[in-house]
C-alpha cells in the first residue's frame, strides 16, 4: 500500500492516542495490499478488493456516520476538521482500490483468459446475446421514473444500484422534464457469464451495468439520452431503538429493519464519467456536501464482483482447497463426547481443525435421552445453520431449551429474529439478554442425567459446556481463526449455568469461580493483571504480556499497558484491526510492539497471556470472546476463561501466539505515527506465514 496516500499525523503528545477511524482505514489498506501480492492467486487478489469494498460500506454505514453525528454535537471532541481528515484518507484508499483493480488485477486476469467485456469490446454475436438477455431478463423489471412535480425523486435504498439519465426533447405530454431515475432490482445478477461458445476460448463476463448502459435508449422511446451515470448511496444503517422505551424488543427491531434501508445519506458513489451537473443534482437530492461524493473508475459496487469469482472455472487462480482436520486421536468419532470429556478438556483450533465436533456435541445432546436441558447463546449463526436446526429439534423432542438470542447483532438482526421466532414456535425459552448490553459471549451448556440409580446411588445431573472465541457459525468457522473449548469442569460449567441464569432472571450474578464476565469483572481483572506484570517488572522479575485481539481502543487498558511498558515489562500486541496505542514512542511505549497479521483467514481469536515471575505459577492464560474495546468491556456480555491444563495452555501458546510473533510473510508492524510496515524476513531466511505453518502442521498430523 502506498504510504504517501495520507499525510503523516502531527507528533504524538503524552496523551495522544491514534485516531480510531484512521486505524480502521489503515486495516483496510493492509487488506488491500493483499491484492498486490504475487504469491496470492489472482482470483483471491480480486476477492481482497471486494472485501475492502464490503468493509468500507460498513465503515460509512456505522463508523463514519457516528463520526459525522459527533462532529455536530458539542463536547464530543470531534471537529469538522477531524471528519475532513478521515474523509480524505477514505478517498485516497478507494482511489487506490480502483487503481489496483483496473491496472493490475483485471489485466492479469485477462492474460489468464478471464475478461469483463464492455459494449465496445463485444463482437456482433456477443452483442446479440446481450441484447436478448436484456430484452428477456432485464427490461421487464426496469421502470424509469421521469421527474416532475407529480413524480418526485424516488426513495433510493441503501447500497442499491441506480442510474440517473439526462434526456433531450420533450416527454409524451410535451414537457421538457430532463431527468429520469432507474432503480435496478436487487434480484438481477450483477455479473453475467457469456456462453462458452461466445467466449472464443476465454471466460467472458459482462456486468449488468454495461448491459443496461448499452440499451438505455430503448427505455425512453424517441427521447435521446444525453448523459447518464450509475450511482449508489450509502446510508446510516445503525438501528436506533430506545430499549428503555419499548415493551417488546423483537417487534421494535422488526419494525426498524423496514426503515434501515432509508437512513440518513452518508456517501454518494458515481462513475468517474458522470457529468458534474448530474452529480451535483444527486448531492442536492441526498443533502450531501461535495466531500461525500466518490467518483470511481469502474463499477460503483465492487462487492458484487464476488459473482465473477464464484462463476470462474480456474482452480489454479484460487487458494488450494483447505479441509480442516478432524481431531480423531483426541476425539474419536465413535466415542461419546460426554465420555471423552470425563478424561479432560478439549481444545479446537479453527479453521485448522474442523468445526464438526461442535456440531456433533450438540447433535449428540439432542439425540441422547439422558440430556435434559440445552442452553445456548446466539450472536451470528447465519441465515442457515445446522446448529440452530438441532436446537429446534431439541425443543421438539421435549428437552428444556433456552436460547439467548442477540437481536442487535449488527446486520444479522433479521436472521436472529427469524431464529428466535422459530425457536419460540416449538416451545423453546427465548430471551434477549440484558437491556442496553449486547450478549456477545459464545456459550453452549448441556445438562445430562447420569448414574445408575437404584441401590447403587441416586442419579445426578452433570453439565458439559462449549466456550468459544468465535461465533456458532459453520460457514465462518472455515474462514476465521478461533478457539473452541469443550469441558466438563464442574467450576466452569457451574459458572456457565450462572451466566444463563442471570441473562434470563436479571438477578445479581453470584461470584464466578473461573469465568470472567463483562461488564462485571473482566475489565478490572485485565487491569489487575497488567498492573501485576508492571509490579514484577519494577522488582526485576520476569514480566511479559502478549495479547491477541481484533481491536485495542479502550483508554484504561492502553494506559495500563503504557505504564507496564515504562516499568520494564516486555509487551507484544497482535491486533488484527484498529489499534489506537502507538508503539515505540520515546519515553512512552518503547517496550511495546504491535503487529497485525493479514492472511488467508480472518484472524479472530482472542488470547491473553500475562507473566509476572519465573515459574508457571506466575502466569495466566485466557481465551475470550471480547476485544479490548470499551464497548466490549463495559457495554456487552462477554466471557474470558483461564486455560489451566498445562498441555492445553502450552498448545495455545505454541499455536495462537508464538507463530504470529515470528510471522515474516503476513505480518505488519505498527509504527509510532500510525502507519504500518510489512515485516520482512531476515537476510537469507525464507518468509514464514503463521497461518500456512498451522495448516501444514495439522495436515501433517491428520489421520
Amino acid at each position: 500500500m502506498n504510504d504517501a496516500l495520507v499525510a503523516a499525523p502531527a507528533a504524538l503528545t503524552a496523551t495522544t492516542w491514534l485516531n480510531r477511524e484512521s486505524a480502521i482505514l489503515r486495516f483496510n489498506e493492509r487488506v488491500l495490499a493483499q491484492a498486490l501480492r504475487d504469491d496470492v492467486p489472482l482470483l483471491e487478489r480480486l476477492r481482497y478488493i471486494t472485501i475492502v469494498s464490503s468493509n468500507m460500506d460498513e465503515f460509512f454505514e456505522v463508523r463514519y456516520a457516528d463520526l459525522l453525528e459527533a462532529s455536530r454535537l458539542a463536547g464530543t471532541g470531534v471537529s469538522p476538521g477531524d471528519v475532513e481528515a478521515v474523509a480524505a484518507q477514505a478517498h485516497a484508499l478507494i482511489a487506490e482500490q480502483y487503481r489496483l483493480f483496473n491496472e493490475q488485477v483485471m489485466p492479469a486476469l485477462q492474460r489468464e483468459g478471464i475478461v469483463i467485456l464492455n459494449h465496445a469490446d463485444r463482437d456482433a454475436a456477443q452483442r446479440r446475446w446481450v441484447a436478448d438477455f436484456f430484452q428477456s431478463q432485464v427490461r421487464p423489471l426496469l421502470v424509469p421514473v421521469g421527474l416532475d412535480p407529480a413524480h418526485p425523486f424516488p426513495q433510493v435504498a441503501n447500497k442499491s444500484l441506480n442510474f440517473i439519465v439526462r434526456l433531450s426533447g420533450r416527454d409524451a405530454f410535451g414537457r421538457e422534464n430532463t431527468i429520469a431515475i432507474i432503480r435496478v432490482p436487487r434480484v438481477l445478477p450483477r455479473v453475467i457469464r457469456l456462453p462458452d461458445r461466445l467466449g472464443h476460448g476465454r471466460q467472458a463476463f459482462v456486468l449488468l451495468t454495461s448491459v443496461i448502459r448499452a440499451h438505455l435508449d430503448e427505455l425512453f422511446g424517441d427521447r435521446p439520452v444525453e448523459a447518464f451515470s450509475q450511482f449508489r448511496v450509502t446510508r446510516d444503517s445503525d438501528l436506533e431503538v430506545d430499549e428503555d422505551d419499548v415493551t417488546n424488543l423483537r417487534q421494535a427491531l422488526r419494525s426498524g429493519l423496514t426503515t434501515r434501508h432509508f437512513g440518513q445519506a452518508i456517501r454518494l458513489e458515481v462513475v468517474s464519467s458522470c457529468p458534474p451537473e448530474l452529480s451535483l443534482f444527486l448531492l442536492q437530492q441526498f443533502g450531501l456536501p461535495e466531500s461525500a461524493l466518490y467518483k470511481v473508475d469502474g463499477p460503483v459496487n465492487l462487492v458484487r464482483l464476488n459473482q465473477l469469482i464464484d462463476q470462474s472455472h480456474a482452480p489454479l487462480l484460487r487458494f488450494a482447497p483447505h479441509d480442516p482436520t478432524y481431531p480423531a486421536k483426541r476425539m474419536p468419532r465413535q466415542r461419546s463426547t460426554f465420555e471423552r470429556l470425563k478424561d479432560g478438556d478439549l481444545l479446537l483450533h479453527h479453521p485448522f481443525e474442523s468445526f464438526e465436533p461442535v456440531v456433533h456435541f450438540l447433535r449428540e445432546a439432542v439425540e441422547d435421552p439422558e440430556v435434559l436441558a440445552i442452553k445456548m447463546t446466539i450472536y451470528r449463526a447465519g441465515a442457515e445453520s445446522a446448529l440452530m436446526d438441532w436446537l429446534i429439534e431439541a425443543a421438539r423432542r421435549g428437552k428444556e431449551v433456552m436460547a439467548v438470542v442477540e437481536l442487535k447483532a449488527r446486520f444479522d438482526e433479521e436472521a436472529n429474529i427469524n431464529w428466535a421466532e422459530r425457536l419460540e414456535a416449538v416451545g423453546a425459552q427465548v430471551v434477549y439478554g440484558i437491556v442496553g448490553l449486547k450478549t456477545h459471549a459464545k456459550l453452549l451448556l448441556v445438562t445430562r442425567r447420569e448414574g445408575a440409580g437404584g441401590r447403587r446411588g441416586a442419579r445426578q445431573l452433570r453439565r458439559y459446556a462449549h466456550l468459544s472465541t468465535g461465533n456458532y457459525n459453520i460457514r465462518t468457522a472455515r474462514l476465521y481463526t478461533d478457539v473452541g473449548y469443550l469441558t466438563a469442569d464442574p467450576e466452569l460449567t457451574a459458572d456457565a449455568d450462572a451466566v444463563f441464569h442471570q441473562l434470563a432472571s436479571l438477578t445479581a450474578l453470584r461470584a464466578t469461580q473461573r469465568l470472567l464476565t463483562a461488564p462485571f469483572v473482566l475489565h478490572q481483572r485485565m487491569l489487575e493483571h497488567i498492573r501485576q506484570v508492571a509490579e514484577a517488572a519494577r522488582m526485576g522479575r520476569p514480566a511479559r504480556i502478549v495479547v491477541k485481539v481484533n481491536a485495542l481502543t479502550d483508554p484504561q487498558l492502553m494506559e495500563a499497558l503504557e505504564a507496564a511498558g515504562q516499568a520494564g515489562a516486555e509487551i507484544d500486541l497482535i491486533v488484527r484491526g484498529a489499534c489506537m496505542l502507538p508503539p515505540g514512542v520515546p519515553g512512552r511505549t518503547e517496550r511495546i510492539r504491535v503487529r497485525s497479521v493479514i492472511g488467508r483467514f480472518l484472524e479472530h481469536s482472542r488470547v491473553l497471556y500475562f507473566r509476572w515471575g519465573p515459574s508457571e505459577r506466575d502466569e495466566a492464560l485466557y481465551l475470550s470472546s471480547a476485544d479490548w474495546m470499551t464497548r466490549n468491556m463495559l457495554r456487552r456480555i462477554e466471557l474470558a476463561w483461564p486455560v489451566r491444563d498445562a498441555a492445553l495452555r502450552q498448545r495455545v501458546i505454541d499455536e495462537c501466539l508464538v507463530p504470529y510473533l515470528h510471522d515474516s510473510k503476513d505480518a505488519w508492524l505498527l509504527q509510532p505515527d500510525g502507519r504500518y510496515r510489512r515485516v520482512q524476513p531476515a537476510d537469507g531466511q525464507p518468509a514464514v506465514s503463521a497461518q500456512q505453518a498451522l495448516m501444514g502442521r495439522y495436515m501433517a498430523t491428520s489421520p
